[in-house]
């Protein structure tokens, strides 16, 4: 049994390969860990694993943000919850608010499964500011015989500034399935908006056959909806359309657009959250007003759901946008499931959290979307520790004076010898992923691996790897980002994932690779080439109990790259489940 690479202790080089064996020269995806797990570990339910800034309650499960609006100076945050448990189940919606995105003060219930056509649960929706004046809250209510259909909620007092307690339309149902699907496959409406003709429109997922559509209803006055003749859009093949989000983006600037505009320089989102991948999917187009129709850009390919573009390559699920009418931006919020086992969320007494709220426009290449933290997560940043142009030469380096389990962390790479790329193999396209657990961090390369290694133990038995490869593709650079969780922790029974994608960018124009990272005790959300790619992940680290995390840059490349910027910063804790008289809401 021979080991992997050369001596730590005479080359970094192998950092990583020095934690691993090679079984009679097999490949190194039969590698195992050298280090055996402790003889005591603390469980996994200890507190150390809960967030200090991303939202969630303070106990019990959630799942999708719900509902996301802003209204009289007021960020309302709805979401997917269980009361009495922290597994999945007896949906309710659970309802925050805030006045900055951050700090948080929890409100009673707003929507509970007390009607006939809602008794199995208040499921997903989108809320919609009528005239700016009037909220209303479209949500799927599920029936004792586990059918769909779309109801309404308004608030019970608009004199209330915070909109503490909501009320069912004595209508609702408002629109059940139709004879052509499964009523079970028919749920989620998206926020509302008026066409040219003064009706009211909204979109709902469903299954049609084999085929993910956004179903189209119009109402003239919120109440009674009649379903279009045609989708808003399908897709063949696709399965069930979960969580469907429609808006505009403007083509110049970054300003955020409200849902009706349909004219001049804009072009439309048809965002759907798959069930057959678990994933948020997306596509840009135009909106047909005159056919109430979306258009996808491109050709052939956008009917496979494969080809189309992802918010999030991570743990991401069951999105939604808002428009923010305060500081006019679009702001996603998205819902970061769990990877450990039923019996741990038990355990802790909670599971599930939403990512840090993300602004949202289109690129300048226009084709595709950017995301950001918004700018109020700077409000929690504390002591800064600053590295400028660095040579990271083959190695690691640690970033000491900073908390590296709670911390924001900004770094430019400037690369060298962009020659010295690896051949590009056009089969890595189609899966990401895989090519960056075959070719890991442990795994030298021309330009790159090179990143971060964070919630990394003391001998790096633990460590999540956050890197970039670069490759030489004809007359182009492809450039690799990975998001590598598989060494997360100790723990086998976790879900650890090597996640991957391509950066839509131009390498030689730009020369540089950003990466921007927020880790929080079990979170870690990493936004590639300022924004162009996203990749979240959930972990926990099994020695986080009994000693302190650690933050490396690392550069496992036979070039060198220069660290041109690097900036982490201590993150405070937002105030999260605070009194609403905490808030300072201005009346």
């Amino acid at each position: 049994m021979g080991m992997s690479g050369r001596s730590c202790l005479l080359r970094a080089l192998f950092f990583i390969s020095c934690f691993v064996v090679d079984i009679d020269g097999e490949a190194a995806s039969h590698r195992i860990v050298l280090y055996p797990q402790p003889q005591q570990q603390n469980s996994i339910a200890s507190g150390v694993y809960r967030t200090a800034y991303h939202f969630q309650p303070p106990r019990n499960w959630i799942n999708d943000p719900n509902g996301p609006m802003y209204f009289n100076g007021v960020y309302h945050l709805f979401y997917q919850y269980n009361p009495n448990a922290a597994v999945w189940g007896d949906m309710h919606w659970g309802h925050s608010v805030s006045v900055d995105l951050i700090n948080w003060a929890p409100l009673p219930l707003a929507l509970a499964p007390t009607s006939p056509y809602d008794v199995n649960g208040c499921f997903s929706g989108s809320a919609t500011v009528r005239r700016g004046t009037h909220p209303a809250v479209l949500y799927t209510g599920v029936d004792a015989n586990y059918e769909q259909s779309q109801n309404l909620a308004l608030p019970a007092n608009l004199s209330d500034p915070v909109l503490t307690n909501w009320t069912k339309s004595g209508h609702n149902p408002l629109i059940s399935a139709g004879d052509d699907f499964e009523a079970t496959n028919f749920r989620d409406p998206t926020t509302a908006w008026v066409g040219s003709d003064g009706l009211w429109r909204t979109a709902v997922g469903a299954q049609i056959g084999a085929n993910g559509t956004a179903l189209l209803y119009r109402s003239r006055d919120f109440v009674r909806w009649e379903r279009a003749s045609r989708p808003l859009h399908s897709s063949s093949g696709s399965g069930m359309w979960e969580c469907p989000d429609f808006y505009p983006v403007s083509v110049v600037g970054v300003e955020g657009l409200d849902t009706p505009p349909t004219e001049g320089e804009v072009k439309h989102v048809l965002k759907m959250s798959l069930f057959e991948t678990h994933s948020d999917h997306y596509m840009l187009g135009a909106y047909d007003a005159a056919r109430d129709a979306f258009v996808p850009e491109g050709e052939g390919a956008v009917d496979d759901y494969r080809a189309w573009q992802r918010y999030d390559h991570g743990k991401f699920y069951a999105s939604k946008t808002f428009f923010d009418a305060g500081r006019r931006r679009r702001i996603l919020w998205g819902w970061l499931n769990e990877s450990d086992s039923e019996a741990d969320d038990v355990a802790k007494g909670w599971a599930g959290i939403q990512t840090i709220p993300r602004t949202i426009r289109l690129d300048s290449n226009r084709r595709q979307l950017i995301q950001w933290p918004v700018e109020e997560v700077r409000s929690l940043r504390k002591h800064v520790v600053h590295l400028q142009n660095m040579e990271l030469q083959t190695g690691l380096h640690e970033i000491k004076g900073v908390k590296a389990s709670q911390a924001d962390v900004e770094v430019d790479f400037q690369l060298h010898d962009l020659e010295r790329a690896q051949t590009f193999d056009p089969t890595w396209a189609m899966d990401p992923p895989r090519l960056c657990a075959e070719q890991d961090a442990s795994v030298q390369g021309g330009i790159g691996p090179f990143g971060l290694l964070v919630l990394a133990s003391e001998k790096l038995e633990e460590h999540s790897a956050i890197f970039f490869r670069v490759y030489k593709d004809q007359n182009a650079y492809k450039v690799l980002m990975c998001s590598d969780q598989r060494r997360s922790s100790l723990w086998p029974e976790l879900d650890k994932a090597a996640y991957g994608t391509f950066l839509d960018m131009n390498l030689e124009k730009e020369s540089k690779i950003s990466l921007r990272t927020l880790i929080d005790h079990s979170v870690i959300e990493s936004f590639g080439g300022g924004g162009r790619a996203c990749i979240s992940a959930r972990v926990y680290p099994s020695f986080f109990s009994n000693s302190s995390a650690h933050l490396y840059l690392f550069n496992n490349g036979s070039s060198s790259t220069t660290v041109s910027r690097l900036k982490a910063w201590d993150m405070a804790g937002a105030r999260l489940n605070i009194r609403v008289d905490e808030l300072s809401i201005e009346h």
